[in-house]
């Protein structure tokens, strides 16, 4: 027979009540006692080591902005508040955390590239207007960052002005124009975007080419045989291209510096 059973129900239940206090009384001090353990100076970081692309960030750079975001030990830190801390630091896109025995921490890190300086336009503003007047940056994957414009070597990047949102398609868009253009002699210097889908485009020489709306596809096409007759028509009058208006349904409106010429054809697409 078990002798608890032989208990009145009120002791039973006290007994359990204690059992379980007990339990929890236990559990809670183990439970102090490893997290006093795991920040015992015995389980801290020995070594950071870094790898990946570091040509952006010195050691110091990374010491000064990184290593003050940092919390915890080998067994404590918490790896993606880790991440965050070099994720915050200028040019670094992505980074990735590991612990490694002893005592190490080995972070390999991605930077961004510049692919393109980045202008913001308010929605619903059309492609003439001006965007805002600081500038942030594009990376090759079209997201946008901040970091110091002094630090871009390459001063032959382009400009992308658009919507909030809009730098990876514009990216896109500058990518598929500018091998037409450079069969002309002339690089995008500037591409432009209206909250209304009309497209911009400004030449190295200084010439604005309206491109019209339309997906990238007929964006691209329109460019393309703009391109294929324009060098024929400077020729002819000796005059380089100011500027050009490719929202036409049959042809575009060319303006040279001392000409004015149109082809023949219905206006499209006008509105920006």
């Amino acid at each position: 027979m078990n002798p608890s059973a032989a208990l009145p129900p009120d002791v039973r239940l006290m007994n359990a009540v204690s059992a379980l206090l007990v339990t929890a009384l236990l559990a809670t001090a183990a439970w102090a006692a490893l997290r006093w353990a795991v920040r015992l100076p015995v389980f801290n970081f020995r070594a950071i080591q870094v790898e990946g692309d570091v040509s952006r960030n010195s050691v110091a750079s990374l010491r000064a902005n990184a290593l003050p975001r940092l919390h915890g030990s080998f067994l404590s830190m918490n790896l993606r508040d880790g991440r965050a801390a070099f994720e915050a630091v200028p040019w670094v896109r992505h980074a990735q955390l590991q612990r490694v025995w002893p005592m190490k921490l080995r972070v390999n890190l991605e930077e961004h590239q510049a692919a393109a300086y980045w202008e913001a336009r308010v929605d619903g503003a059309d492609a003439a207007t001006e965007a805002s007047a600081e500038r942030a940056l594009v990376n090759s994957f079209g997201e946008v960052f901040q970091a110091n414009l002094g630090d871009v070597e390459d001063e032959d990047l382009p400009v992308l002005a658009g919507p909030a949102n809009a730098a990876a398609p514009m990216l896109q868009m500058w990518r598929a124009l500018s091998p037409a253009a450079e069969k002309l002699g002339e690089s995008i210097e500037r591409l432009d975007l209206s909250g209304r889908g009309s497209w911009r485009a400004t030449f190295g020489s200084g010439a604005v080419v309206e491109l019209g709306r339309g997906t990238q596809g007929e964006v691209v096409e329109r460019f393309i045989q703009f391109t294929r007759s324009i060098a024929q028509v400077t020729s002819q009058y000796h005059s380089p291209l100011l500027t050009a208006d490719l929202r036409h349904v049959d042809g575009y409106a060319v303006k040279l510096r001392g000409v004015t010429t149109q082809t023949p054809g219905k206006p499209a697409n006008r509105k920006r």
